[in-house]
Formats: structure tokens, C-alpha cells, sequence
């Protein structure tokens, strides 16, 4: 298949397909290393799951009571904060934020160390050294199971040389030495004929959510209403509840009140989390509404237009009640819908080391370790209320002061030289894949693929195997990482 497009006469020596959680991050950090690096995103503003999917706040990753990502992020916290989009509580969290504002603050960042970054343009596929799709007849798609399997040579005769790409101005070859797949999906490395996994042992997904916010809300009476109900709130500027069927929340009769009466669905409380936004005050962010079961592919077209449709027909139904059933929130009206499907995972690719639960559960530790983790394993199931978010048992993971750690191999796909996969793509089960994919990971995860990328383009060839990780380990300490 041949498809008519122009090469442009420039090239960059890193490409990141994708601005979102990892792949604005990855940018930032290859620019500031000294790359020519351009960023293509598919939205209007960089961000992804953070900005465009309405994801806030950030779900705290600490060990000891200590953050586990440092660097780019505590820059990116600070700088919120600094525009008044950010807060810290009283118990010293400080991954609240608002979503508009770290859409400038990613921007900035990029644009002062000098990348570019390319808006409303679409990933088509990758070409080959030869100018030919790297693709065959539909990428490396593996059998969806979630066992680790051995990495494949890296070897190919032909690296990536392009990405053809789609915009306004038509069909377009964009050249560079080093690509980073940021895209969440591995678009580019499915492409490029990357083996990968997807789904759980029977195919299915997590379940996605379409986010929004409830504006126009009186805090005050609402904090004291949850309180009252045995959901303490510290204050009415930092709010936090929830809703799971079967897990004890003392808002579940409510729930079942408004389902008796034709309200809500039985499947609408299936997930409810809400949180108060700063800079936004009387606004609130819900986790929810889930996507109805059967629409769970984030990589399907039909399903994510499909979850459009359903999630504001449910996010109809959750405002009427919460108008009806929480005090404070009688006058409150919609505030935002997100424009993106919240995905929180589709194809992770087999790279050269794979993340398993027991490494996790473990608390592995990896030579070529780029990132930390503490997050709990946190599988949001379509399959009904099913949610498996384990935070206690006796394995060595589940100590205070614990973390495992994720290897530089695991953003390494296998077959490729000159690509990096950082994000909730990258080389994982499907079970370690649900604690490692929150937006700080991600965020450390680009750091790193962002610095390896332009050391790779400017020092090695064109090759991230190259790449000394000690010295990667080492400049991310000096950017203030935590490796």
C-alpha cells in the first residue's frame, strides 16, 4: 500500500509521538538536554490524561511518607502552585492540581528549553530506512495473555527513519533519529510491528471513565454533610469522597435510593470519586462516570465514540442526583466534560525486560532502575463493580517504606533500536501494568526515555540500547530524580 505524502525538508533528533502524562515530560527533558525535539499531539494542549482527560488530582506515590517522583515533577507541582493551580493539604499531600493550568505549565516548560511541539496532528505509522511502512499486515500483536515472556533479538535491518503523520495540511513524513512512543496506546511501536500484550488473560481491558466536574457547589454545607455521614473532610477546600457498591461507604444508601426510584442505574455506582480542584473554587472533579462494560478498548475507534455518547448520558443521570441527594449541591450545575475518554490501558509492549506482579509484590530492584513506585495494584474491572485495589497483605511490598522498581529495559521495545516506549505502554503484565500507569510514574518514566533519547541521537548513534544507564541514573539524580 502506497499513500501519498510529502517529506518535510527538516528533521529533529528526537520525535515524541504524543504530548500527554509521559510523553510532555519526555519532550521537556530531551530539549533540555540539548536535542532538537518536537512533540506531536494529537489534542490542542499537551497534558493527555492530566489535561485533556480531566485526570486530578495526582494519585500519591510515596514510601515512608516520602514522594517517589522527584525531578520534572516536583518542578511541574511547584510551578502550579506558584499560578495558584496547585495545592498542598494539611497532611501534606501535594498532588492536587488544576487541570487548565498545567496545560500552560507544560507549554511553557517545553517552549523555554527550546522544543517544538506540533497540535492537532495524528500518528498515521512509522517508515522504515527503506521509506516503507515498517508495518505488516497489522503490527505484532501477540495472544492476549499477561505472562512475561522472553525478550526477542533487537535486531532489525531497518530502524525507523520517519513518522507519517496527518493534519491539516494533509499526509507527512516528519524525520528524526530517536522516536519516543508516548501515545499511551503503543501506536507507533504496534506500527512498527513491536509484539505486545493487551488486556487481562481473556482480552478485556480496564474499565474507562468519562470525567467531569460539578461547578456552583456550596463546599461549606457539603463538607459538613460528609462529615456528618462519616466521610471526613479536613476542610471545605480540599474534598475527597466516595462511592464503591459493597465497600462500605456510608453514601451507598443514597445510591441505592435514587436506583429504586429510576434515577440512576445500578451501574452508575459502580465507581464515584469526586475532588475538589484548585484554583476552582465550588468545583469539583468525579472520577466516574464508568463507561458501560462491553465499550473497554481504548484502541477500538467505535468503543471510545461509543463511551462519548455513554459517559454523558450518565454524567446526565449523576448530576440530577447529585442535585437531588447532596446538600450543597442543589444550584450546582455542569462545569466540564472531558474531551478525552479517560483509558487506563490497551497494548503494553514486550520489550527487553517485562514487569510482572511478583516483582512488584517483591520489591525488585533492577541495576538499569529509572523510576520507583509504591502505588498500589489497582484494576478497575468492567466485568460489574469488581475493582481489585490491594493495599494490604503480607507480602514485603506492603511495608510503609516500601517500593519496587521499574528498569530502563522495560521502555526498550524488542526489534527496534532507535525507539523508547515510556509510559502506560510500557513492557508490563497486565496486573503490574495497574500500579505502575498513574501520571507521576509516567512523568518519571518520560524524564528518563526524554534524557536517554537525546543522549542516544547526539552520542550514540541513533541507538537507545547505547545509552550507559549508571550515567542516566546519574544526571537524573543531578536534575533532583529519585533513581
Amino acid at each position: 500500500m502506497t499513500l501519498p505524502y510529502r517529506t518535510l525538508d527538516r528533521d529533529w533528533d528526537v520525535l515524541v509521538a504524543g504530548g500527554g502524562t509521559a510523553g510532555a515530560v519526555a519532550g521537556i527533558a530531551a530539549a533540555r538536554t540539548g536535542a532538537r525535539v518536537l512533540v506531536v499531539e494529537a489534542q490542542g494542549s499537551l497534558g493527555g490524561s492530566g489535561t485533556n482527560a480531566w485526570v486530578t488530582p495526582l494519585m500519591r506515590n510515596v514510601s515512608g511518607g516520602r514522594n517517589l517522583n522527584l525531578g520534572l515533577t516536583t518542578e511541574i507541582k511547584a510551578r502550579l502552585r506558584a499560578r495558584g493551580d496547585g495545592a498542598a493539604d494539611a497532611s501534606g499531600n501535594d498532588n492536587w492540581f488544576n487541570p487548565e493550568g498545567l496545560k500552560f505549565v507544560l507549554e511553557d516548560l517545553l517552549l523555554e528549553a527550546s522544543g517544538e511541539v506540533l497540535y492537532h496532528t495524528a500518528v498515521v505509522a512509522p517508515l522504515g530506512g527503506d521509506g516503507g511502512w515498517v508495518m505488516g499486515d497489522g503490527g505484532g500483536r501477540e495472544e492476549l495473555h499477561s505472562a512475561p515472556r522472553p525478550p526477542l533479538p533487537a535486531s532489525p535491518p531497518h530502524p525507523i527513519t520517519a513518522l507519517v503523520v496527518h493534519n491539516k495540511g494533509g499526509l507527512q513524513a516528519l524525520q528524526a533519529r530517536i522516536f519516543i512512543d508516548a501515545t499511551g496506546d503503543a501506536d507507533v511501536a504496534a506500527g512498527a510491528g513491536v509484539p505486545f500484550h493487551a488486556g487481562d488473560a481473556d482480552g478485556v481491558h480496564q474499565a474507562m471513565s468519562l470525567r467531569f466536574t460539578l461547578a456552583g457547589v456550596d463546599t461549606a454545607r457539603l463538607r459538613a454533610f460528609l462529615n456528618a455521614q462519616g466521610q471526613w473532610q479536613e476542610s471545605a477546600a480540599f474534598l475527597h469522597f466516595w462511592m464503591v457498591w459493597g465497600r462500605g461507604s456510608t453514601l451507598e444508601p443514597l445510591f441505592r435510593a435514587a436506583v429504586a426510584a429510576g434515577q440512576l442505574l445500578e451501574r452508575d455506582g459502580d465507581y464515584v470519586q469526586a475532588f475538589s480542584v484548585p484554583g476552582r473554587p465550588g468545583e469539583l472533579s468525579f472520577n466516574c462516570p464508568r463507561i458501560r462494560a462491553d465499550l473497554n478498548d481504548g484502541t477500538d475507534p467505535w468503543h471510545l465514540s461509543a463511551a462519548q455518547v455513554d459517559g454523558r448520558q450518565a454524567i446526565t443521570r449523576l448530576l440530577a442526583f447529585c442535585r437531588a441527594s447532596l446538600p450543597g449541591c442543589e444550584a450546582a450545575y455542569l462545569g466540564v466534560v472531558a474531551p478525552m475518554v479517560g483509558v487506563r490501558e490497551t497494548r503494553r509492549i514486550v520489550g527487553d525486560y517485562t514487569l510482572t506482579l511478583a516483582d512488584i509484590l517483591d520489591c525488585a530492584r533492577f541495576p538499569d532502575s529509572i523510576c520507583r513506585n509504591h502505588y498500589p495494584v489497582d484494576i478497575h474491572s468492567p466485568r460489574g463493580a469488581k475493582l481489585i485495589h490491594e493495599r494490604e497483605g503480607r507480602a514485603p511490598y506492603f511495608a510503609p517504606d516500601a517500593y519496587h522498581e521499574i528498569p530502563y529495559r522495560a521502555l526498550l521495545p524488542v526489534g527496534v533500536p532507535n525507539l523508547l516506549v515510556p509510559g502506560r505502554a510500557a513492557s508490563s503484565t497486565f496486573e503490574a501494568q495497574s500500579a505502575i500507569r498513574v501520571q507521576q510514574n509516567c512523568h518519571t518514566m518520560g524524564e528518563a526515555a526524554g534524557i536517554a533519547a537525546a543522549w542516544a541521537a547526539l552520542r550514540h548513534g541513533g541507538n537507545v540500547r547505547a545509552v550507559d544507564v549508571d550515567a542516566l541514573q546519574a544526571e537524573m539524580r543531578a536534575r533532583g530524580g529519585n533513581v
